[in-house]
């Protein structure tokens, strides 16, 4: 729940109009600060204890954790809604492979190399998976260093989660791969709390923390938290996809909506744990990404079981308030020339994908002009009066399109046949034809349209 800047207010020091916090009252600072205008380190007045009271309040209802370091790093947490059509959800969940160290060679180095090479380029985006999960299953720490240490070699900084049942192990794990990369370390658990608060504490690393149910989990938390331990990812023990989904729920309503802190971490899941087959574990992985997993931990890899959950996650954590939308620019598909034809749509994504792959099915050299109109589709770009004779004009002027071809024919999308006449005054030099009414029509249109030149 968000905190109210009457809460702050209540807290402040009672000054009257200081203003040293560059505000005229402790009401106007309150308010801003709530809002997160401005910083806690502004009002000089504020005691110690005061301070990590309002702080506590200002902290986000599920705590940030990043795992890896640098542009790789996976950021998960910091989400502020239950539903995506309330605001959005910002960080998307994490997707990764299990690699045991009972693995063979073969298996471990495909599955490792699969977290960076296995990309699918969907709406202009690259969508792959995000983690490499090395786990200890055969009790040989050996073994597992051996697995981590290649691991760490053959990814170029991709996150590492690091799992074995006793703290000494991860700790060797921890070193074996570098505490810079910032692996999460699975995991904290009833019968080792005390040994990992006395090992862990300077790790600097996130800790994953795995208990059965959440009342336990709760316990957990608090005590790692007293320890000064904050940056968690939780684990309920949930392996039936019921019991999992209940959990997701019920985690992330309790940090939102009841505000409560011991809840307030991302959490991990395992459907590799939960199924015996391909499709089972995918439908249940589906189900927990819509259900507010952090991490989802797949027993492999496969392009056609990835690639559906990728795009449900861009789907699901892309904002709704913001249409999807490509560069506006003049893309050259089939290799033009300086005699091939110009058409011209919006950079609504969709309606750019329909279009350019219609154009390259044809095998016909084409200059694809795509106007922005801040990703709206073109009936509704030209009702908003971003998509018309006269900014399809600027836009062709500014595009420098007449540098790369000879040919002064433009071709205008059919739904907006109205707007040929007023691009016709915009630019003189140039034949404006109505193309067809949407993209399915381009494979017959565009090779005529051609033949008549």
């Amino acid at each position: 729940m968000a905190v109210k800047g009457t809460d702050l207010v209540k807290l402040l020091p009672k000054k009257t109009k200081c203003k040293e916090c560059g505000f005229p009252t402790c009401f106007a600072f309150a308010m801003k600060l709530a809002t997160g205008g401005t910083e806690i380190s502004a009002c000089p007045h504020l005691s110690d204890e005061v301070r990590e009271q309002i702080e506590e309040l200002l902290a986000p209802p599920i705590r940030p954790v990043a795992i890896g370091t640098g542009d790789k790093a996976l950021v998960i947490g910091d989400e502020e809604v239950m539903y995506r059509h309330e605001k959005t959800f910002f960080h998307q969940p994490g997707i990764g492979v299990l690699v045991t160290d009972t693995d063979d060679e073969k298996e471990i180095e495909r599955k490792v190399k699969s977290v960076e090479e296995m990309k699918f380029i969907w709406i202009g985006h690259a969508l792959k998976a995000d983690l490499v999960v090395l786990k200890s299953a055969s009790g040989d720490k050996g073994k597992f260093l051996s697995l981590v240490k290649k691991a760490a070699d053959m990814t170029d900084g991709a996150p590492l989660v690091l799992m074995a049942d006793d703290i000494d192990t991860l700790l060797a794990g921890l070193e074996a791969c570098g505490k810079e990369r910032k692996p999460l370390l699975y995991a904290v658990t009833e019968e080792n709390i005390d040994e990992a608060i006395s090992k862990l504490g300077q790790a600097e690393v996130p800790l994953a923390v795995k208990a059965d149910g959440l009342e336990k989990i709760t316990a957990l938390t608090e005590k790692l938290k007293e320890a000064g331990l904050q940056d968690l990812v939780v684990d309920a023990g949930s392996r039936t996809l019921w019991e999992a989904v209940r959990d997701q729920i019920f985690v992330r309503r309790a940090a939102l909506k009841q505000g409560y802190k011991p809840l307030g971490h991302p959490t991990i899941t395992f459907p590799c744990f939960m199924a015996d087959d391909s499709r089972k574990e995918l439908a249940i992985a589906s189900a927990l990404l819509t259900r507010y997993a952090g991490i989802i931990v797949l027993s492999d890899l496969k392009e056609d079981y990835l690639f559906p959950l990728v795009v449900l996650r861009m789907n699901i954590y892309t904002d709704p308030r913001v249409p999807m939308a490509v560069e506006a620019k003049i893309y050259e598909i089939n290799e033009p020339t300086n005699v091939s034809p110009v058409l011209l749509t919006t950079n609504f994504a969709l309606t750019y994908f329909s279009v350019a792959n219609e154009i390259e099915a044809t095998k016909v050299p084409t200059y694809l002009a795509i106007q922005d109109t801040e990703g709206l589709s073109v009936l509704t770009s030209w009702s908003a009066g971003k998509f018309n004779g006269e900014t399809a004009g600027e836009f062709i002027k500014k595009s420098g399109i007449e540098q790369k071809t000879k040919n002064r024919r433009i071709v205008i999308p059919g739904l907006l046949a109205r707007i040929r006449g007023e691009l016709e005054d915009e630019l003189p030099e140039w034949e404006v034809v109505i193309g067809p009414r949407d993209a399915a029509g381009i494979s017959s249109f565009l090779p005529e349209l051609v033949g008549r030149s």
